[in-house]
């Protein structure tokens, strides 16, 4: 039976991308750049993960934070009273581009955000929505509506039997984005594929077009790696990607929500070219009074971010990718994980579940700078986190793919600090382009088992210490600091793993 809409004073539906943007420009908190863009500015600066809870039969036994159905039901009314007195937008799309794995979605949003509106409209899919269409994911929006007795007045409640998540109290768009992903994640694993946090991208190379997908948690460089260009090699994806049992993948998301923090036209041209045009959205972007934008300043934050059109730039159709070749975990570390390093079996399922790297603003404050371990770096999985790893193994031993640990911080100490090394964008791309290619030469890592890069065309020798760290410890007079993280990381590493019961065995013992 199909969830009823909320009764509103008045609804606004089938709006043009040129009708949201002039909404979206009225609001108070929108300013328009010199490029013709709309750029608001929000309160609430990042995703609210204090504030989610999905809904439960048993709370106390959810690994997420949870409420009740009858708290669910309470705030439901809550909400719905509110929406009788306000106007709503519908926008309706669909989350995936193919027929097969396409799953139709509605977001109902108040008026008075209609940025959010907008820019969630960029990023479905639109494909033949009609009076008929029928979402089976819904986001009920209220941006000002505020929910006493939860962190900072604020709550996302999923509910994933209904499929349908009530935000309250936030104006970041992300919680739109990730409202219907998150959703869309316990879907794809309950018809027996697995979501993955991931960029894709296809490599022209003497032997084909290569296709590749890059997990990362947001803010570690997924969405750089996945725009940087490579023997002219076009995105595919930007942000999820769904593995099926049968080894095809399908996109999710016909646009991109990038950080805009540092972005310059030399190291990120793509992504910069689409930012400063005038159909994009800018959330949080430093302007001057000319509007004038300034992607370094950090004052307000540095998780500015844009939505844009795979349409305004050159990219690859996403219906027609179909397999991939390899996988990259990304890691942004800051010590003894090499710049590049192969992963086999339950091993590349470990470093998946792992989710190893370093908090980004994009996590909000709490998260920045801090060593995290996210289970596949999706902190959107809505269910037990050792179905992650285990479905991961399953895939990889039914369609086997390459995979790859890639550090995209630093080897030796934080970046900037005496004896450490940077591990920059023109070395990740030459790995990356390596890897397609099947130029690098490998060699076994007597301290962890995976394999590690001897040699990458593209990068020098006097770098070859990002490739395998223990040269620069060595370097640096710091053998025994290396040998001492190297136990306890393994140590560290086998005690995260064992926390996850139902998780095979063979994943925890190979990282031992």
């Amino acid at each position: 039976m199909a969830f009823a809409l909320p009764a509103a004073r008045r609804v606004s539906r089938d709006l043009s991308q040129a009708e949201l943007h002039e909404l979206a420009q009225e609001m108070p908190t929108a300013r328009r750049t010199s490029y013709g863009a709309v750029n608001v500015q929000t309160e609430v600066l990042a995703r609210s993960k204090r504030s989610t809870y999905i809904v439960s039969d048993a709370p106390d036994d959810e690994p997420h934070q949870a409420i009740d159905r009858d708290e669910w039901e309470r705030i439901s009314r809550l909400q719905d009273a509110y929406i009788a007195d306000h106007e709503m937008l519908v926008i309706n799309g669909y989350i995936g581009s193919e027929a097969e794995h396409r799953v139709p979605a509605r977001l109902y949003i108040e008026a008075s955000n209609a940025n959010i509106a907008g820019m969630q409209d960029v990023l479905y899919f639109h494909d033949g929505e009609d009076e008929d269409f029928e979402p089976e994911l819904l986001v009920i929006y209220t941006p000002r509506l505020a929910v006493e007795g939860y962190p900072d007045d604020r709550l996302i409640a999923v509910n994933l039997d209904l499929y349908v998540t009530r935000v309250f109290n936030s104006d970041y768009f992300g919680e739109s984005k990730k409202g219907g992903l998150r959703m869309w994640n316990h879907l794809v694993y309950e018809r027996g594929g697995l979501p993955l946090h991931a960029g894709c991208k296809v490599i022209p190379t003497d032997n084909g077009l290569k296709t590749g997908m890059i997990v990362g948690l947001s803010g570690t460089g997924k969405t750089t790696t996945t725009f940087t260009r490579q023997n002219g090699s076009l995105p595919v994806q930007d942000d999820f990607v769904a593995w099926w049992p049968d080894g095809s993948i399908s996109a999710t998301e016909a646009g991109c929500f990038a950080k805009t923090y540092a972005l310059n036209p030399k190291d990120e041209p793509t992504i910069y070219g689409a930012v400063t045009k005038p159909n994009a959205y800018l959330e949080n972007v430093s302007q001057n009074d000319a509007g004038e934008v300034d992607f370094f300043d950090e004052s307000y934050t540095k998780n500015g971010r844009s939505v844009f059109s795979f349409s305004e730039i050159e990219a690859a159709d996403a219906a027609s990718v179909e397999r991939a070749d390899f996988l990259l975990v990304l890691n942004r570390n800051e010590n003894v994980i090499p710049a590049v390093a192969k992963l086999e079996g339950p091993q590349a399922a470990a470093f998946f579940m792992l989710g190893e790297t370093t908090g980004t603003a994009a996590g909000g404050k709490d998260e920045e700078g801090q060593f995290l371990r996210v289970p596949g770096t999706n902190p959107f999985f809505p269910m037990n986190h050792d179905k992650q790893g285990n479905r991961f193994l399953e895939l990889l031993e039914r369609n086997p793919i390459d995979v790859y640990i890639m550090n995209t911080g630093s080897v030796g100490g934080k970046a900037g600090e005496e004896g450490s090394k940077k591990v920059r964008i023109p070395h990740s791309s030459a790995i990356v382009k390596a890897i397609a290619e099947g130029t690098i030469r490998w060699e076994t890592d007597p301290d962890f088992g995976y394999k590690v890069a001897a040699e990458v065309p593209g990068i020098d020798a006097e770098d070859a210490d990002i490739l395998r760290p223990h040269l620069r410890y060595e370097a640096t007079g710091r053998s025994e600091e290396y040998r001492q993280r190297v136990e306890r990381l393994k140590k560290e590493r086998a005690e995260f793993l064992s926390q996850y019961p139902s998780l095979s065995e063979e994943i925890v013992r190979s990282v031992g």
